[in-house]
């Protein structure tokens, strides 16, 4: 068997290595839970490479308030962050174009899976670290086993908690490093009881959620085995480079071949019950064999065959080859499995014919000294009469094609015979005999070139018979009078089969290996077109196109709305104008959306519909749906190109060439949504600017107007009806004023230039004061304050809690009865594991809408659009800004209809300074 490295393999590894040597490197601190030490273990490791001169700077480091992580930062350079404004509070981010231009040997970036705030240049922090990479500089991160995404559901299962932040799991794959901080769950419980993994009041709610010890066992497990099959994944690719052919068995795992005879199912199901004894990982693998043409019922059995055991756990392959007993050696070897299943080959003529060669087992056992061989009995059940009458309409279908190309052929090997005959005639005498016979073979090429092997042999033993009777003595008969010819004639009849037969084999290998190259080019056309395209048309009419030219499909686009439910989307048209896919369906479309499976034609599920429905996967979602139909010039041909679509290597094909497709469609959304988020983020800027500049510019005359009026309204000589309208100048202008004034708050609060100034504070003062504000529009109604006793000094910006106070007193009077009662309540709480304090406003009103309770903070937002009502909608949105700067929550209680609006929010209870002595 040739060992020689594949020329391809060797090239790709060369581009690889230099891509490599260009990215920086990616370490992974990998653990199965919080607090087993990964921080830690990266700060050790990074001042390791401090004590070799190496740069290293610590771009983010969560320490959690732990002293003695925090100590390993020391002699470490720190990387400031970068202040990003969300929702009216600065939070501290990763300053990604600050680390860029420092360009560090290595850089610390803990938390891989973490979600970066929104308006940041990427939505993940892998991004990111992936931008860093390819800028050269070396990473080291930190991961935890539930945030990679094939985990994370297995993960939630166990836990009973689903975590939305994940890492893809290229991600770890490609890492160039990957450490295991791996300690037993016991020690991992105690550090949770000292304290050293979360805060106390936070610890003892994790220890009976999350962090219990059949969890972790569960978690510690998962991650050792994503760990092993890293490992795994390194040894053979390390065995791949340097082309080592021999085994290293470091785990068990089972290659099961797979025939396209009847029966192979008790193969299939062998195997899955030896890879389950063995704990071992096993494959089922189909040799596609250029020199055997498998009628379409054999093809159709593998596909079942294949599924089957895919749906018994088995990772499935078709590959091509010469010979099948080296095919199954080299596969096995590159995927490093110690055991190969074939089945027992049965005795026949074909066994008899194969004797000179040895069985497929022999040949196997001679070559694969190293792989143990199980030879399993197939079941002995054949195929029925009655079952050939029930084949699928594509093999009926193949059948009819089959019996016309070979009319065909027939027809060509005739007149291919007569013609040669007839020349070889009207040149005879001038012609040697063995110049007759090379006639005859180039005619044999030239059908087995054009018809295949039947008709190259057909024309073979007609060959031999028309040189026997027209050109050797006595013509014009069969007999053969010198012993000699005898000889010619066979010679000449089994070089013609050979020809026959070398050539139809060397025809199917280059009408595959064509096949095959125009695929990738297409391929490689598509990936480069769609990533240039800047329109969805665009994207759906290159997808269409390359579908078109590669399957002979016609194809519709279904993309989902606003509300997930999908729209035909520019479909294809035929030559008359019609839609192409008239019989498309978008109640199955909808459910392939919905549950990211591929239905239609050919496959388990409404395999009655007329096309072909494949999800477009991304990598964040599902974008849409593909409809496939089979563009063909009879049903005979369609219902063949159908079945030929469902072999495993096709439909791979398929699947990558919609994966290309839906990436492109979500780099085009998301490239809409940061255009949208930038244009949102300046058209808010200026409206914040506009509107400090109005309320600014106003505020002067309306003072001074309010002062002038108060001065006419306590004139004296003035009659009571001028001293009226000046008292109600007065008042009006002074609702202007507090309206400047929320407007020129909100302005400030939005733009991030407010700076609390939080003292200790009494809630029952603050109260106090908001209410004198409001004494005359509370005349005549009751305001009952039930704040506790007990109630613990907040640390609050006195003036902005009073506003928020009243803020909505002034909001439940404007939407309750008059004189009727409003409810000021305040007390204590336990929430995840701390203390806040919960203040609530009640009125007696009619409530909120209930479809305004998710936008009533917002800003602009008010309980009737068109009312006699004053006010603009800046309260509530105001009030949540200033809660949120203090780290606080606000919302609206559900209430029952026309029962009154109770709005509620809190606040964090820090620890309380200590009294001073008397």
């Amino acid at each position: 068997m040739d060992q020689r490295p594949d020329p391809d393999d060797l090239l790709e590894r060369v581009m690889r290595d230099e891509e490599r040597q260009a990215r920086g490197r990616l370490k992974i601190f990998f653990g199965f839970s919080a607090g087993v030490g990964k921080t830690f273990a990266m700060l050790e490791a990074a001042q390791a490479l401090a004590a070799q001169d190496v740069d290293v700077v610590a771009g983010v480091v969560e320490t959690h308030g732990r002293a003695e992580t925090e100590a390993q930062l020391a002699g470490i350079a720190r990387l400031p962050m970068r202040m990003v404004a969300y929702r009216n509070r600065q939070l501290p981010e990763f300053d990604l174009d600050a680390a860029l231009e420092r360009r560090p040997g290595v850089i610390l970036v803990d938390e891989l899976a973490h979600s970066n705030v929104p308006g940041s240049r990427h939505a993940k922090r892998w991004q990111d670290i992936d931008e860093l990479l390819r800028a050269g500089i070396d990473v080291y991160t930190t991961l935890n086993v539930q945030h990679i995404e094939s985990l994370n559901d297995v993960v939630g299962q166990i836990t009973g908690i689903r975590v939305f932040e994940t890492v893809p799991d290229h991600v770890f794959d490609e890492a160039d490093d990957v450490k295991l901080v791996d300690i037993p769950p016991d020690e991992l419980l105690a550090r949770l009881q000292q304290g050293k993994v979360y805060l106390p009041q936070q610890a003892e709610k994790a220890g009976r959620n999350f962090f219990r010890k059949g969890n972790l066992i569960a978690l510690r497990e998962i991650a050792l085995r994503r760990t092993a099959d890293r490992v795994d994944a390194d040894m053979r690719q390390y065995r791949a480079d340097r082309s080592i052919a021999q085994l290293w068995q470091a785990r068990e795992r089972i290659v099961v071949a797979i025939g396209s005879g009847v029966g192979e199912e008790r193969l299939i199901r062998e195997g899955a019950r030896l890879a389950a004894k063995l704990q071992a990982e096993w494959l089922a693998v189909h040799v596609d064999l250029p020199r055997q043409r498998q009628a379409m019922a054999s093809r159709e059995r593998v596909v079942g065959y294949l599924k089957l055991a895919q749906s018994l756990g088995a990772e499935t392959a078709s590959i091509s080859g010469e010979e099948l007993a080296a095919a199954l050696l080299q596969f096995a070897r590159s995927r490093n499995a110690g055991k190969l299943v074939i089945g027992q080959q049965s005795r026949g003529l074909r066994h008899l014919l194969q004797w000179p060669r040895g069985s497929l087992a022999q040949r196997i056992a001679a070559a694969g000294g190293e792989i143990d061989l199980y030879t399993i009995a197939r079941s002995r059940t054949r195929e029925q009469p009655e079952q050939r009458s029930t084949d699928s309409a594509a093999s009926a279908a193949e059948a009819l094609l089959t019996r016309r190309r070979r009319t065909r052929g027939t027809l060509w090997a005739v007149a291919s015979c007569a013609a040669t005959t007839t020349l070889a005639f009207l040149l005879d005498g001038k012609l040697h005999p063995a110049n007759v016979i090379m006639l005859y073979l180039v005619g044999v090429m030239l059908v087995a070139m054009r018809h295949g092997r039947a008709a190259s042999a057909l024309v073979s033993v007609l060959s031999v018979i028309s040189f026997d009777f027209f050109f050797v003595d006595p013509r014009f008969s069969i007999t053969v009078s010198d012993a000699q010819y005898l000889l010619t004639l066979a010679v000449m009849l089994a070089v013609s089969l050979f020809i026959s037969s070398l050539t139809a084999r060397l025809r199917r290998q280059a009408s595959v290996a064509m096949q095959r190259e125009a695929r990738a080019a297409n391929l490689y056309m598509l990936g480069k077109e769609l990533s240039a395209l800047l329109t969805l048309d665009q994207i759906l009419e290159i997808g269409r196109r390359h579908l078109a030219a590669v399957f002979g499909a016609r194809i519709a686009f279904f993309l989902p709305d606003s509300a997930d439910q999908l729209r035909l989307t520019a479909p294809e048209q035929d030559g008359s104008g019609a839609h192409v896919l008239h019989s498309v369906d978008a109640g199955v479309a909808q459910w392939v959306y919905d549950n990211g499976q591929a239905a239609g034609k050919g496959t388990a599920t409404l395999p009655s519909a007329a096309a072909l429905y494949l999800p477009l996967t991304a990598t964040m979602r599902t974008r849409g749906v593909l409809a496939f139909a089979i563009d063909a010039a009879s049903e005979e041909e369609g219902q063949l190109a159908a079945a030929q679509l469902a072999l495993p290597e096709n439909r791979q094909m398929l699947e990558i060439f919609c994966s290309q497709i839906a990436m492109a469609i979500e780099r085009l959304h998301y490239a809409e949504v940061a255009q949208d988020a930038l244009v949102t983020m300046e058209s808010e800027r200026l409206r914040n600017s506009l509107l400090s500049a109005i309320s600014h510019d106003l505020r002067t005359p309306l003072t001074s107007l309010v002062g002038s009026a108060d001065v006419l309204a306590a004139n004296a000589r003035l009659d009571d009806d001028a001293r009226a309208m000046a008292r109600t100048i007065s008042e009006q202008s002074q609702k202007m004023v507090g309206l400047m004034n929320n407007l020129l708050d909100m302005a400030r609060l939005q733009a991030g230039v407010v700076t609390l100034n939080r003292q200790w504070n009494a809630l029952e003062e603050l109260t106090g004061s908001a209410l004198r504000l409001l004494a005359k529009a509370l005349e005549g109604r009751q305001v009952e304050t039930r704040i506790a006793a007990d109630l613990p000094l907040l640390r609050v910006d006195a003036v902005l809690l009073e506003r928020v106070l009243a803020n909505l007193v002034e909001n439940a009077i404007k939407y309750s009865p008059a004189g009727s009662p409003i409810t000021i309540a305040a007390h204590v709480e336990q929430s995840d594991g701390s203390r806040q304090v919960k203040v609530s406003v009640s009125d007696q009103g009619r409530g909120f809408p209930p479809a305004m309770t998710q936008h009533a903070f917002e800003k602009f937002t008010r309980g009737d659009n068109e009312s006699s009502t004053p006010g603009v909608g800046l309260g509530l949105a105001i009030c949540r800004a200033i809660i949120e700067a203090h780290q606080g929550r606000i919302w609206i209680a559900p209430q029952e209809a026309g029962q009154g609006a109770t709005v509620c929010f809190t606040l964090p209870v820090e620890t309380q300074p200590a009294l001073p002595e008397e």
